[in-house]
Parts: structure tokens; C-alpha cells; sequence
């Protein structure tokens, strides 16, 4: 008798990156847009969440939502990631069960709320949460490419 293996693609996990309000601005509106358009192919998507929430009510609707999911925060005290580590997430993130979200968060950032969560940083530099949107989902982009052996991406 032989034993079949197989892998289900709907059990492997999915990126979703959330923001807080939509980008005001037209320019960072359209690049997050180009971006998230790219990378749908790429089992990563984009959530926008009303703009009018404090922090701790932005993270219990998402950790209420997707329970059992990995969180992780952007924040200036996070790990930092190059790009070729950003692929070496992206590629661990879709192989796991369970989905990863990467939440931006508002304007003055998360504060102390969300210590429990693991967390990313986009550099020592601040950043408008827009900004740090549109840069977020270019290294996605990035490290989708990088995977996909695309020239991209040129060291």
C-alpha cells in the first residue's frame, strides 16, 4: 500500500498587514495601494481599520478577530530586519498554520500597550505611520521577489 503525502495550500499561512485609517495622504494612498496590488499574488493582504480608534481598542479588535494568530507590532524598539531577512520571515510566515499580522500602527504608535506582542522596527528613524506603511509592504514586496528568485531586488 503507499502512502500518499500531500500538502493542502489553504493550511498555509497568510500576511495580512493592518493599518490604522486609511493614508490622508494621495501619494502614500497610492504607493500602499501598488503595493498591496503586487503582493496579492504573494498571500499577503491589507486590512484598514477606522482611523477614530485609540491603540488598545485597534489591537483587541484584531486580537479578538484572529485568535491564535502570530501579532506582530511595528515599533521603533522592534527587531530590525534586511531585506534578506525579511524573506526569510515571509517565507517562514506562509509555511506556518496559522496566520501572521503585521499591525502599523496609529500616529503617536503603541506606547507601552502590546509589550506582550513580538515586535519589528523599520529602523531608528521616525517615521509618519503612513510612511512606515508604504515602506513595510515595499519590503514585503521585496522579499516576495527575493523568494520568487526575481531580479528585483539587487544587492
Amino acid at each position: 500500500m503507499a502512502i500518499v503525502a500531500c500538502c493542502n495550500v489553504y493550511n498555509m499561512g497568510r500576511v495580512v498587514v493592518h493599518l490604522h485609517g486609511r493614508a490622508k495622504n494621495a501619494s502614500f494612498r497610492a504607493s500602499i495601494s501598488e503595493y498591496a496590488n503586487r503582493l496579492s499574488s504573494s498571500g499577503v493582504s491589507l486590512v484598514e481599520h477606522r482611523n477614530k480608534i485609540d491603540p488598545k481598542t485597534y489591537l483587541k479588535e484584531i486580537s479578538d478577530k484572529y485568535p491564535g494568530n502570530s501579532i506582530i507590532l511595528l515599533q521603533e524598539n522592534g527587531e530590525e530586519l534586511d531585506s534578506m531577512q525579511y524573506s526569510e520571515h515571509l517565507k517562514r510566515w506562509s509555511m506556518q498554520r496559522n496566520d501572521t499580522h503585521l499591525v502599523v500602527g496609529p500616529p503617536g504608535g503603541f506606547a507601552l500597550i502590546g509589550m506582550e506582542y513580538e515586535s519589528l522596527s523599520l529602523g531608528k528613524i521616525t517615521l509618519p505611520h503612513e510612511l512606515a506603511a508604504v515602506v513595510l509592504l515595499e519590503q514585503l514586496y521585496r522579499a516576495s521577489t527575493i523568494i520568487k528568485g526575481l531580479p528585483y531586488h539587487r544587492p
